[in-house]
Formats: structure tokens, C-alpha cells, sequence
């Protein structure tokens, strides 16, 4: 809960709170030198809230203060209210919210060995590992491990791209293949050219799904450990599918396999 006190207001560029907002909205990589991270706008506040994540600090700019919702106020430890134009300024968006939340960065946790996973290996577009993040959630993955190499997983695009799945999800970043030996399920690995047809394939479930780079795919080495192969049937002739696209498609055709059991 917030204070009787009433909120903090920022009305000087030179705060240190915006100086750390700045580069938290702006630098993919501040949020592990700063331990803290911003969401902008209130779909991603909304989304944290409802996972039980309390926010260090609420932070309103000074136009949408009077009209800020009194749950999002009483949630923060701190809140601050900010001039609109220093809250703008902040803003990595064509199109900045006025408000926002600062978090605490969680810890990284240990691999769940049985946990259903997806591993990216190396993917380095910050909207794709988002997108992939959502459709983790939505068909029943609750382990995400991020290889080295991979997109910053707390980063603002991915945040953004992912549209809460990261509250919902156990997130395990910046570790070296070795660490996948903790896993107990199944590699199934993903390619575009050769394998078992997904559509007639016996999927396992719990497993790990391995996403590759967008451009080279998943790496000989992992490639190497997985015990299943799969492709996806392209009637139409394409040669290969985006890496969301053709995470979301998998991920899918494994959750129905949950869901029928």
C-alpha cells in the first residue's frame, strides 16, 4: 500500500528515477545491469497485477493522476506522479502511456525437470521470442530457457510482444547448452526440411521443444539431443515459416495432445 503521505512528484529531467526509466524503456540489456523493470501502458500492468506481482513503484504522469484507478495506486510500494512531457520523454512508443510500473527483477529460477518447455536457441528478434513467450502460455508450456545468444527475455520489445505471457511462465535466461542435461523430457527439435510430418507425428507430452535462429535454425550440437525431429507440412510451397509461426503451430498441436489425454 502506498503511504498516507500521498504520491512523490518528478518534475525535473534530471530525477534519478527517470534517468533509470530511460534506460530501462530504451537499452534491451539495463534491466540486468539495474535489476528492475518498466511496464509501459496498462494491458502489460494489468497483466502483472493479476499474477500477483506487486509493483515497486506506480508511476502516472501528471494529465492521468486524477483519474488513475485506485487499485493500480494501492498496489505499489511507492508511487510517483510525473510531468506529462518527462514521462514522454521516457517512453520508447510513438504512442507513450501515461502510466506505468517499475518491478523488481525476479531471480532466475532453477530448470523444472519435467516442467513442459520450449528452448530457444539463439533467436534474436525481440518480437519473435515475445510472440513465442504468448504462445508458450496459451497452450500450456510453463518453462521458457533462453540459450546464450538468445533476445534478452525481459527486454521492452519482448515485453511488449509478449502481452503478459511473461507473468504467467517460469523464465530461465542466458545459460549454455549444459544446462538443458537438467531436463528429464523429451528434446522434440524443429526443422524445415527434413523429420516427422508434425500433422502424423506421436508427439510426447510433457517435452521440450527446441526453436531455433531465425536464419540457421537449431544448432548441429542441440539438434543432437533431441530424440524426436519434426516439420511442418507447407502445401502451399514456402520454404520455410517464421520461427513465432511456426512455434505457435507446434505448440499448439502438443497442447491438444494435453488436452486429449
Amino acid at each position: 500500500m502506498t503511504t498516507d503521505t500521498g504520491p512523490s512528484h518528478i518534475s525535473s529531467r534530471d530525477n534519478p528515477l527517470l534517468k533509470d526509466l530511460r534506460k530501462l524503456a530504451q537499452d534491451p540489456g539495463a534491466y540486468r545491469k539495474l535489476g528492475r523493470l518498466w511496464l509501459e501502458g496498462d494491458h502489460l500492468c494489468r497483466a502483472a497485477l493479476a499474477r500477483g506481482v506487486r509493483p515497486a513503484v506506480a508511476v502516472f504522469s501528471e494529465a492521468f493522476w486524477p483519474s488513475a484507478p485506485a487499485e493500480w495506486v494501492q498496489s505499489a510500494i511507492k508511487t510517483v506522479v510525473v510531468a506529462d512531457d518527462l514521462l514522454r520523454a521516457v517512453s520508447g512508443l510513438e504512442s507513450p502511456a501515461p502510466m506505468g510500473f517499475v518491478l523488481d527483477l525476479p531471480p532466475r529460477p532453477e530448470i523444472l525437470p519435467d516442467a513442459p518447455t520450449v528452448v530457444l536457441d539463439r533467436l534474436q528478434d525481440a518480437g519473435n521470442a515475445g510472440s513465442i513467450l504468448r504462445s508458450a502460455a496459451a497452450f500450456g508450456f510453463t518453462q521458457v530457457i533462453a540459450l546464450k545468444g538468445t533476445a534478452a527475455l525481459w527486454a521492452p520489445k519482448v515485453l511488449r510482444a509478449g502481452m503478459g505471457a511473461h507473468f504467467g511462465l517460469r523464465l530461465v535466461e542466458g545459460v549454455d547448452i549444459d544446462a538443458l542435461d537438467a531436463l528429464r523430457v523429451p528434446l522434440v527439435a524443429t526443422s524445415s526440411h527434413w523429420g516427422e510430418w508434425l500433422h502424423k507425428a506421436d508427439l510426447p507430452h510433457p517435452c521440450a521443444w527446441l526453436m531455433g535462429h531465425e536464419g540457421q535454425g537449431v544448432s548441429a550440437v542441440l539438434e543432437a539431443r533431441a530424440s524426436h525431429h519434426i516439420r511442418i507440412a507447407q502445401p502451399g510451397g514456402e520454404e520455410s515459416l517464421n520461427v513465432a509461426a511456426a512455434a505457435a503451430i507446434c505448440l499448439h498441436a502438443s497442447g491438444a495432445v494435453l488436452q486429449a489425454k
